[in-house]
């Protein structure tokens, strides 16, 4: 992708970049290892948990290093990118602990630097290795991630795409007050700063729709349109895509013309930027999917979120890094796709939910024509915040999950206050995910799987006493995924 979508002059950048990293390396072995997700998949919290459980010797069985009693310190370290916001760690863990809160959503980039200090497995680790790796924790929006394909389109290729999505399914009805309103405009009418706000913002308007709980869609560039920040208002954000373009060059001062400039301005003054500074140095990579959130929303809401997969996986080149590769153009060599929130599934359906997460990721590979090597799925849970029970109905047991409900949450007509814990059954997952990858999408009629009984529950309590945390924040396969992504790092 480096040399594809990029300068000459950007790929020269990235390779300084990535030789000063590897200096650096040379004395103070580190991993980048990238952390982002698609639309409230809990990027924050599992960041967060999986420092706390490092720093608080938290049940990891699968993680190698720990369980063999390898790994004899993990402190936080000062980040070394002093330009980068610090990733909060201390007040989201707070947050989940004792506020009993989920943490706020990731909005921008941060970074974390935690170290290890280990001995090597073997005796003639132990002579060459210093026994020392850092993990720099590289925390940023999957909007950002979605952007990268940018790159390689022009503006036409960009609103064809855009448009055509936008005109099927589900999205139809959202982008109706937009598409109304690029219709009715004339790219060849003399450019007009008004009519191009009124126009970018009814395009933000649908995809902030397309994003919403009740859609749950994924597939939604360009993403600082759902997260302006500093750039709210600028030119670089004030374009929109336009149907019917057809072939012809816009002329000088036309609208189309403004419309063109301005989304190449939007590659170069945002993504650009992130994919030398940030993306282009990452050794490793997990992404995290809301994978229950669009099974609940049905088979559209999860076929949009294969095809943001697909659009996700081809920004990465998974494969071996060689000296002469990582010195000049870093490759990521792991990447995890994990469907978070495994804990609102009774543990019989964890395996079903891997099956569809990996039934998802294989369509995404298949599509875009690359090979999976290095790329795993698993279903996790950062925070598991309920417990499995049995209940007994009309003679028969039914496994259920207990947990207290956000204050807020409706079950059954009830309205739950935030404080009472109570069981609720939450649906099986089917045995075989065919009926959510049928085109079109099965209707109920058709045997459409019925929706999984999704409720959001406060972060679990976790004991402390006055010397501060005694236990570490329970999860699900935490150590499974921190065995794939740093664990041969480690040997």
């Amino acid at each position: 992708m480096a040399t594809s979508l990029t300068s000459f002059r950007d790929d020269a950048l990235i390779a300084l970049d990535n030789l000063a990293d590897r200096a650096s390396g040379l004395v103070h072995p580190t991993v980048r290892l990238g952390v982002t997700g698609l639309s409230r998949a809990g990027k924050t919290v599992f960041i967060s948990s999986l420092v706390h459980n490092l720093l608080h010797g938290g049940r990891l069985p699968l993680f190698e290093a720990a369980r063999s009693g390898r790994l004899s310190s993990v402190r936080l370290e000062p980040q070394p990118d002093d330009a980068i916001p610090r990733f909060q760690y201390e007040d989201h863990i707070q947050a989940l602990v004792r506020e009993r809160v989920w943490p706020d959503s990731t909005r921008a980039i941060s970074e974390l630097r935690l170290t290890l200090q280990f001995q090597s497995a073997s005796g003639w680790g132990r002579f060459f290795s210093a026994g020392k790796l850092s993990i720099d924790l590289v925390d940023y929006p999957g909007e950002w991630l979605l952007d990268l394909p940018l790159l390689g389109q022009d503006y036409r290729t960009f609103s064809n795409k855009t448009v055509e999505l936008a005109r099927g399914g589900i999205r139809h009805e959202l982008a109706k007050d937009w598409m109304a309103l690029a219709e009715s405009v004339d790219p060849a009418a003399p450019a007009d700063e008004m009519t191009a706000r009124r126009l970018a913002e009814a395009f933000a308007a649908y995809l902030k729709a397309c994003k919403s709980d009740e859609r749950s869609l994924s597939t939604l560039p360009p993403g600082r349109f759902l997260m302006p920040g500093d750039l709210d208002g600028s030119p670089a954000l004030t374009f929109t895509p336009l149907p019917n373009l057809g072939e012809t060059r816009f002329e000088k001062g036309t609208l189309g013309a403004m419309m063109e400039r301005r989304f190449e301005a939007y590659k170069s003054v945002v993504v650009k930027p992130f994919f030398r500074e940030h993306f282009a140095r990452l050794d490793r990579q997990i992404v995290l999917i809301d994978a229950l959130q669009a099974l609940n929303r049905g088979p559209e809401a999860v076929q949009d979120l294969e095809r943001a997969l697909s659009d996700v996986l081809a920004c990465f080149r998974p494969g071996s890094n060689s000296l002469l590769s990582s010195l000049l153009g870093r490759r990521i060599d792991k990447v995890l796709v994990a469907a978070t929130k495994a804990d609102h599934l009774h543990h019989e359906s964890h395996d079903r939910l891997e099956a569809l997460t990996r039934r998802l990721v294989d369509r995404a590979v298949e599509r875009i024509g690359m090979a999976g090597a290095g790329i795993d799925v698993m279903a996790i849970a950062s925070v598991r915040a309920t417990r499995e029970a049995t209940v007994r109905q009309d003679g028969e047991s039914l496994p259920v999950i207990t947990g207290t409900p956000m204050a807020g949450e409706k079950i059954n007509g009830e309205i739950f206050d935030g404080n009472r814990k109570t069981a609720i059954f939450p649906g099986d997952l089917p045995v075989k995910p065919d009926s959510f990858f049928k085109e079109p999408p099965a209707s109920p009629e058709e045997g459409a799987p019925p929706p999984i009984n999704i409720v959001r529950f406060r972060p679990p309590s976790v004991e402390e006493n006055t010397g501060g945390i005694q236990l570490s924040v329970p999860h699900i396969r935490l150590d499974r995924a921190l065995q794939f992504l740093i664990g041969d790092r480690l040997a």
